[in-house]
């Protein structure tokens, strides 16, 4: 099979092309796991960081990509309920321990021996994958391959963070950044709190823009004034100075969600500028997202297939995948991408 591989760790401003493109036997699924017929992957941030070395796979090589969706191919033993030539999701939790505290009471997301698809298990950027069959999804047939995606990620980890935000109908929710996450909460926001002003803070005219017609009551840059204080706000930079205006613009008792994976290291000064009165005083919270549930994942497609909701995408071939990194690295990048084998 054909397969973009990363073999070492590589600094992407440098313009390197991060994967080698490799011709690899096709896997073979061991007991409890299926092998998938890869149909569509997408291209999400997490993979700059895997690649640039700020959440480093274990060991190389490896093969990125955990936004998957393909045909099942085959199963391995043990497999139940399960038919070849089914269509199945595979998204960044690829596995945890199943016996932990955590586990056992829905938090396999924060399980020590929590997996993740193309990082610490080989991922989609593949014609072929295996992955455990419990750690899959059924793709409802409203959505093509491309389509469905975007929502294993993006999506998903929205919903977790819109979750997580603690909001009702009616209160006003802010979005620092938006990107391919931030566009799904906001369309699926507008869905679950239909009464709900949503406020979208963006650097990008070109996002701010996007913001508002897709239902965005105000959107204005990182440190603008909205129309009121928010009820909650979800942020999805990678930097710190979104956090401490976001905390400045929460009403009191108002909860702030970080969906990051890191967080800038060159602007981390800016934390020194922190002020409990007029940061965190009036019981203000800050909650942090790590990684998804599958509860999340099943959650999140059942309600996208039910809203309608489509991600916008923008299809490549496989053997494209280093040029789409470096778009999306520089910001050239629109809508959701993604690879098709």
């Amino acid at each position: 099979m054909k397969a973009m591989v990363l073999e070492r760790v590589v600094d992407l401003s440098l313009e390197l092309q991060p994967l080698v493109l490799r011709k690899l036997p096709i896997p073979e699924p061991g007991p409890e796991e299926i092998l998938l017929r890869v149909g569509a992957c997408g291209v999400c941030h997490t993979e700059l960081d895997e690649i640039e070395g700020r959440t480093p796979p274990p060991q190389f090589p490896v093969i990125p990509g955990h936004q998957v969706v393909g045909r099942v191919f085959a199963c391995g033993d043990g497999v139940a309920g399960i038919e070849t030539g089914s269509r199945r999701g595979v998204a960044w939790i690829y596995s945890s321990c199943g016996r932990c505290d955590l586990c056992l009471s829905g938090h396999e997301n924060l399980c020590t021996e929590f997996r993740a698809t193309g990082r610490d298990a080989d991922g989609g950027y593949a014609e072929y994958m295996v992955a455990p069959a419990a750690f899959t999804y059924s793709i409802p047939d409203c959505f093509t391959d491309a389509e469905a995606a975007p929502l294993l990620c993006g999506g998903a980890i929205g919903y977790r963070s819109l979750m997580l935000a603690n909001l009702k109908n009616g209160q006003a929710l802010g979005l620092t950044g938006f990107g391919a996450s931030g566009y799904q909460v906001l369309k699926l926001a507008r869905y679950l709190y239909p009464d709900s002003p949503i406020f979208v803070f963006a650097r990008s005219e070109k996002d701010r823009e996007f913001a508002r017609s897709l239902g965005a009551e105000w959107v204005g840059e990182t440190t603008a004034e909205p129309p009121s204080l928010c009820d909650s706000i979800i942020d999805t930079t990678p930097a710190w100075l979104p956090v401490l205006s976001a905390l400045e613009r929460l009403r009191p008792g108002g909860r702030l969600v970080i969906n990051a994976i890191r967080k800038e290291s060159r602007d981390s000064e800016l934390l020194a500028d922190i002020s409990y009165e007029q940061h965190l005083w009036m019981e203000k919270e800050i909650k942090s997202v790590a990684n998804i549930t599958r509860a999340d994942v099943s959650a999140f497609i059942d309600i996208a297939a039910r809203m309608g909701l489509k991600p916008e995408v923008r299809s490549y071939p496989l053997e494209e995948a280093n040029r789409v990194l470096l778009d999306l690295r520089h910001g050239k990048a629109s809508g959701a991408a993604v690879l098709i084998p």
